[in-house]
């Protein structure tokens, strides 16, 4: 015997269904909430609290100051070099990674296997002892410098500089802008490709009028995944630029830590997370959601 179906019945399974779901999330809903919503809910609360003399948060006295000193020199000189270096940062990583995830698209399927496997070894081992080891090859008597030192090309010496930080940012986050492209690139029909280049239209005009635009949600996704760490990085700055190259990141230590300012580090937090959620929304405007 079979019940027909009615408004009521659909209604109720629909119900069913919703709580089911409800369910079987709750468990990552509750993760968020407890480790993302409410910690960052007590950083923006004490973007508005005030330091005392002693160096303690009161959060009695409700306040912008810490915000009114985000435009000071310092912060600004801090600002600019992060927004430098992660922009330089991102566009080498998206000039070397382009041409490797167009190289591995066109392979036959075993060969791409291999390449995205080689592309995601550097996961494999933790990004400290990664970024611990260029400093090694960095150091005044590591390999690089005696390489660049024996050919005559200077003293090689390029540790605690920016150059350093530039190039363990692209190590480190350089995979994040290959795997992107490749899942944009591969999705290409290749066809019209064909068909453009049947029109008489050279290699180039393909590349640039067919090819870019369809691979472009990739390029905007792979920048933003590079970008965004890069602009508030702490670990690679910290042991490749020491002191003399702190970025954002390294700016919020040293307000918690030594300064023991609270509000000040957590104001440059919170902007910081504004930056990221920006980069998010032109991820999604971009057409992201079909990566």
């Amino acid at each position: 015997m079979t019940v027909a179906a009615t408004p009521g019945l659909e209604y109720q399974a629909e119900r069913a269904r919703s709580r089911r779901g409800f369910l079987l999330g709750l468990p990552a809903v509750i993760y968020l909430l407890v480790f993302f919503v409410i910690p960052l809910g007590i950083v923006v609360a004490y973007s508005f609290a005030t330091r005392t003399r002693t160096g303690r948060t009161e959060l009695t006295d409700w306040n912008i100051d810490a915000y009114g000193r985000l435009g000071e020199s310092v912060v600004r000189a801090v600002a600019f070099r992060s927004l430098w270096i992660a922009a330089v940062s991102t566009i080498i990583c998206l000039v070397l990674a382009y041409p490797l995830a167009y190289f591995i698209s066109t392979r036959r399927p075993v060969t791409r296997n291999l390449l995205l496997v080689g592309v995601m070894i550097p996961f494999w081992s933790n990004f400290l002892i990664r970024t611990y080891a260029w400093r090694v090859l960095l150091d005044s008597d590591g390999i690089f410098t005696q390489v660049v030192s024996g050919l005559g090309l200077g003293d090689g010496r390029i540790l605690f500089t920016s150059k350093d930080v530039i190039l363990g940012l692209v190590y480190g986050y350089l995979p994040f802008m290959v795997l992107p492209l490749y899942a944009s690139i591969e999705r290409i029909d290749w066809s019209l490709v064909e068909g453009a280049r049947d029109l008489y239209a050279s290699g180039w005009t393909a590349f640039r009028r067919v090819v870019w635009p369809l691979s472009r949600p990739g390029v905007v996704a792979g920048s933003i995944l590079v970008f965004v760490p890069s602009f508030g990085a702490y670990v690679t700055p910290a042991i490749l630029g020491g002191n003399k190259e702190g970025l954002l990141g390294s700016y919020i230590v040293l307000q918690f830590l030594s300064a023991r300012n609270g509000p000040v580090g957590s104001a440059v937090s919170v902007v910081l997370l504004g930056v990221m959620l920006m980069g998010t929304l032109v991820y999604f405007r971009s057409g992201g959601k079909n990566l």
